[in-house]
């Protein structure tokens, strides 16, 4: 009975590994052929975490929808952003686009976070992230943003002390 049981447990077990990873795989690489996909209907992860290609603030939410943005070639990733954060200084080492696809990014320039340097981009508003040129952002309001780059990507804080992934290890 206790071998039954065994086999049984482990049986279900690998049904709902190989059933958790059909589903990442499916959110993970939603458009790869001739596909379309709604905002609304982007499956975000239930995680807040960041992942390749962002900042890596707790509180973003990322799916790629095409691509791999740590393998070289085009990407396609979406962002949402929880209300009231704060992004520091940090590159990316590829060239990237972005899109606002709702609310109002607040977007800057620079190596040190600035309030003043902040300009609003509403939804449909775009904006350019040249390889390694330093950008911050901060949010007031849930955001969602598409990013469109050539990968493979990374993220490089200015100071380290502002990297997420180091306050982690803290």
């Amino acid at each position: 009975m206790r071998t039954l049981s065994a086999v049984l447990t482990v049986v279900l077990l690998a049904v709902v590994l190989t059933a958790t990873a059909v589903t990442t795989a499916g959110a993970q690489a939603r458009l790869n052929g001739p596909e379309t996909i709604k905002l609304d209907d982007i499956p975000w992860p239930s995680a807040l975490a960041g992942g390749t290609g962002t900042s890596g603030v707790s509180g973003i939410e990322t799916v790629v929808l095409k691509g791999d943005p740590t393998k070289p070639g085009l990407y396609v990733l979406a962002l949402r952003a929880a209300p009231n954060m704060t992004i520091q200084a940090h590159s990316h080492k590829d060239d990237r686009v972005a899109t606002v696809l709702k609310g109002t990014w607040y977007f800057g320039y620079g190596n040190k976070f600035d309030e003043k340097a902040l300009k609003a981009l509403p939804t449909g508003s775009m904006y350019t992230e040249p390889s390694n040129t330093a950008h911050f952002a901060r949010t007031r309001e849930q955001v969602v943003i598409e990013i469109v780059g050539y990968g493979p990507s990374s993220t490089s804080y200015v100071n380290a002390a502002d990297d997420p992934a180091n306050a982690a290890k803290k």
